[in-house]
Formats: structure tokens, sequence, C-alpha cells
């Protein structure tokens, strides 16, 4: 990557102090994190789940006694081995064991439904899944075994990683929460699979081109993919991580890990990052608010990567709770309302930064700087070693000029390879001169610092006009009543589209459509104003507390297919 004018580079002139854009970035297979985090922080805290704490230095011989397990099942270079898991010490300890021994990691969705694993399964060609035996998560790793997707079953027992007394409650109270999984050859437990014995034999790692984890997209258009994400990808988006959070403590941070590992954001932002900086990793299997606000009054995280949702939550809690630990923040999976920023930073006396990544990005790619200019709306300026450019969405090598709407692209170390299998997929998001199209529409300011202004796909073409749901949403959330908003375009005889809004009122506040629409005159254009307005009680999200679109699309083509008498088949909702 070469130097280029700081005219192409805004961001240059307004680069955190301590942080050089242009520092080498090194690659290494992404195990040699966990085996340098046991040697370096030994006897330090690694995990704390529920009460139970793990060692640096036990964690790190558990997963080379995993490696050498999956190796002793026949498990090769490259072979793909699936974790259907939660937040809990079989992760990490199942992630980097199979890293060590050569395999892919691709990561389940627990509450994906048994069609969604087994499509996603049979699309990366795992060899074997990992699963608690709870109900919750075990009868569907046993349908992908029934259906021939699968050859094998690691069976962690969810008690056996709890501390002595909640271990005895858990057996006592809990038994219709266990699952009973056979005793046989298709089922292998962690405890045999992790038995001490000879070391896992070296394995030659090429770290730019070998996939350490096929990351699968949510699926919000169009069938789910996997991006595979390269271990030099990872490695380097830890990397830069770390050089971003410049004043991290090595083995002194403690890392609240409410966000689940399974999910990019909380693999990269939380584990890695924890890993490589030696930070005590406090899982939750789940965000639950009472829960989590307790553990951090208890645990006293330093750390707490979060999307807005979780945010806005722990800052409207009403409780008497001391949260004044977390020293950082970095929001990101959806745009951080100011107030709720604002209100949080109250709250804790944290600084919370907002970035920006993807899923095929490794995901983090721009961010505010947590020591510089934190500029409120915009998800920041590009990490080290990272281009940003706006290009024309219709012709991808043309620029756009700072100041005007142009689709995001990138290009850093932390890019992926590709989509797994389809080439045709990763042609159609890269451009001729090898960017990765984000298919975001963004601008950028005169100091290099990027927003988000809105998705190509949820652009509302109403009347000949663009509407930004984005942008309506911003005014909407303006109105002091408002606790939630989505805005999506439905279909419309006249217009093509037009624009509907799906409010959540803060509880207690009285707000009616006429009086919100009366407010918004001052706010937006006539062609932005919502035409129509509905009122829930919750709106749809996706696993991680994203505001979600998907499922209000598809009511509402639905509705419509209806009105014109078709049946509301796939065909006919997109």
């Amino acid at each position: 990557m070469d130097a280029g004018p700081t005219a192409d580079r805004p961001w240059l002139n307004h680069y955190p102090a301590g942080v050089d854009w242009f520092a080498s970035i090194p690659a290494a297979p992404l195990h040699t994190m966990l085996v340098q985090a046991g040697e370096r922080f030994g006897a330090r805290p690694a995990f704390d789940f529920l009460g139970r704490r793990t060692t640096w230095a036990e964690a790190a011989a558990a997963a080379a006694c995993i490696a050498a397990g999956l190796q002793r099942l026949g498990l090769k270079r490259g072979d793909r081995i699936g974790l259907l898991l939660p937040n809990c010490p079989a992760y990490p300890l199942l992630f980097f064991g199979a890293l060590q021994a050569g395999l892919t990691v691709v990561n389940f969705n627990p509450l994906y439904t048994k069609r969604e694993l087994e499509h996603q399964a049979r699309d990366a060609g795992i060899s074997l899944i990992a699963t608690l035996d709870l109900q919750a998560t075990y009868p569907k790793a046993a349908a992908l075994l029934a259906a021939g997707v699968t050859q094998r079953i690691v069976v962690c027992p969810f008690d056996a990683m709890l501390p002595a007394s909640k271990r005895t409650l858990f057996r006592m109270l809990k038994r219709r929460d266990r699952a009973q999984p056979p005793r046989d050859s298709s089922h292998i437990w962690l405890d045999d699979l992790a038995a001490p014995g000879p070391a896992p034999t070296p394995v030659a790692i090429d770290p730019a081109r070998d996939v350490a984890v096929l990351q699968y997209t949510g699926g919000t258009s169009g069938v789910p993919k996997g991006a595979m994400l390269s271990h030099a990808n990872l490695y380097a988006n830890t990397v830069q991580g770390l050089m971003w959070f410049k004043d991290t403590r090595p083995g002194e941070e403690r890392m609240m890990a409410a966000l689940p590992f399974f999910h990019v954001f909380a693999m990269t932002t939380v584990l890695l990052f924890s890993v490589m900086a030696g930070a005590e990793i406090i899982m939750l299997p789940r965000f639950e608010l009472k829960n989590a606000v307790r553990t951090i009054a208890r645990r006293r995280p330093t750390f707490m990567p979060g999307v807005p949702t979780m945010f806005n939550a722990i800052a409207g809690f009403k409780g008497r709770a001391d949260l004044t630990s977390i020293r950082f923040c970095i929001s990101g999976g959806a745009p951080l309302p100011p107030e709720v920023k604002a209100r949080f930073e109250a709250r804790t006396g944290c600084v919370v930064v907002e970035g920006y990544g993807l899923t095929e990005t490794s995901p983090c790619v721009i961010c505010n700087p947590p020591g510089g200019l934190n500029k409120t709306g915009s998800i920041g300026i590009p990490m080290p070693r990272t281009e940003a450019e706006l290009r024309d969405p219709k012709d991808p090598m043309r620029r756009i000029p700072q100041g005007e709407r142009g689709e995001l692209c990138l290009r850093g170390p932390q890019v992926m390879l590709g989509y797994w299998n389809r080439p045709d997929d990763t042609a159609a998001v890269t451009t001729p001169d090898g960017l990765l199209r984000t298919a975001d529409i963004a601008v950028m300011d005169a100091q290099g610092y990027f927003s988000i202004v809105d998705r190509i796909k949820d652009l509302i073409l109403a009347g000949g006009y663009n509407v930004y749901p984005r942008i309506v949403e911003d005014a909407v959330y303006q109105h002091p009543a408002v606790a939630e908003c989505t805005v999506i375009g439905i279909p419309d005889a006249y217009r093509g589209e037009t624009v509907k809004a799906f409010v959540v009122r803060k509880p207690g506040a009285d707000l009616t459509a006429e009086a919100l629409l009366l407010f918004l005159k001052d706010h937006i254009s006539p062609i932005e104003m919502p035409k129509h307005v509905e009122f829930r009680d919750t709106l749809p999200r996706t696993l991680i507390g994203k505001l979600s679109k998907k499922e209000l699309v598809e009511e509402e083509r639905a509705k419509a297919a209806a009105k014109q008498g078709l049946t509301p088949t796939p065909a006919n909702l997109t």
C-alpha cells in the first residue's frame, strides 16, 4: 500500500496522537495469540464464567490438548468444524484448539432454525459440530447428524463449566433443560477430546491464504454467504484494535463479553482483542439487563463492546449500580443515537466510540478514536492501513468528491479473501481495482470522517425521488417521546414506494401519529415525510440487538400481495 497524497486521505491530518496510519501490520496464525497469552500472562485470569475462573496458562494448555484430540480423530488442515455455542469457556478453547490443528472454524447462531443450520452446514461442508448438552442447542446438532450433514458431534457438558456450588444447583433444578446425548461413536465428549496426552502435531499455516473462520453473512438479502476470513485478516484486525485503543494495559483489563462470540463483532473486538491484550473475559451466555448491570457492578469490567440497544438499556436502568469501572466502549452493528451515547457516558463516565465494520472485513474498518476527535453521528476515520473511498454505485471506478454521497469502498489487511465457493458473488462486491463494495452510502467531511447515510438496498424510491430511511429515522428520534424507530419503504400504487415509520414510544409517553408528523414538518422535507406511522410495543431485532428491517419489509409486502389476491410466497416478497 503506497503512501499516497494526503489530499486523498484527509484523515491523516487529523489522526489521533500516538497512532500511525502507516504502521506495519504483522500477520501470524491466530492460535499463536493464545499460546503467547499463556506464556506471557500465565496465572492471570483469562475467563470468568458465572464465577468460575480459568487462567491463561490453563486455557492455552487445554486448547493444545483439544488440537491434539481433533488430530486423533483424523481431521486435517483445512477441514471445517462448526461451533454451535453461546458464550461459555468451551467456545474459545474449541476455537483456538481447532485453529492450532489447522482447521477452519464455522460459527453457527444457536437461534437459527434447523433449516437455516442445515443450509449453512451443507454449504460449509463441516466434518463435526460442537454444542452444549442442553435442549436449547443439542437437538439442532442432532438433526444435522441424522441428516448426514455432519459426521460427529462434540458434546460440551454445560454443568462442568460452572462453579461447584452452581453446578449442584443446576443439576438439581434444571434437569428439564438438559439433553441426553447417547454415548456412541458419533458423539465425542469434550473431556475426552481434551484429555492430556502427546502434543499436537505442528501444522504449517499460511496466514495470508489459509482460512481461519468461515463467517456467514446475516442473509438480510439473498442466501447467506460464507466470508473467508484468513488468519492474517483476523490477526490484523486485532492488532489494529490494540493500536486504536492505545491506552490498553496488557494483563490488567477486564472485558465484558455480553455480545455473542459467534458474531463477527464480538469474535474480534471481545475474544481476539482480549486474548492478545491478556484481558480477563467476563462471559455472559446472553445479555439480560439486570444480570448484566449486576455483573458490571460486581466484576468491574473496563472494556465493553456493544450495540446501541444494549447501551440504551443500561443507561435507562432504574436501579442503583456502580458502573464507573468501564473506561472504553465501542458501539457497532447499528447507528448510535446521540442521546443514547450521551446518557450512557453520563451514567458510566466512560468514552463510547462509534465504529463501522462488516462480516467481510473481520469486521472493523472505520472508528472514532477514543483519544482524539470523537464526532457524534459519525462512524469515524479509517483504522491503520485501511483505505476508504466513496465511489459512484453505478460506476464504481468513478470517485465521489468530499462532501457528496457515494458508495463506501474499502481496502485493507482485514478484508476477506472472498466468499466460500461463490466467485461470482465475490466479483459482484469487488471494484475492478480491487476495493470491497459495502453497499452503504456515505459522506466524508473535510477532516476525513465518514457518516453512513443509508444502505443501497434500503433506499426508498418515492415518486422518482431518493429517500434515505436513516435521515427520516434521525428526525423521528429527535422527538422526546420516541424510544425506537425503523423506517422502510412500502409499495404504493401512485409513488411506487412510500415511507412508513414503525415507532416504539417511551414508557408512559402519549404520542399520536398526527403529533409526530406535525413535529417532523420542521425536520424533514415533504418528500421524506412518512405517509404511514405504526406504533408497536417492540420492533424486530437481530440476535445482537440491532433493529432489523427485514421482517417489517416482508410483513408489508405480504399485505400488498394479499390485497392483490396473491399468495405471499418468497417469489413475491422479494
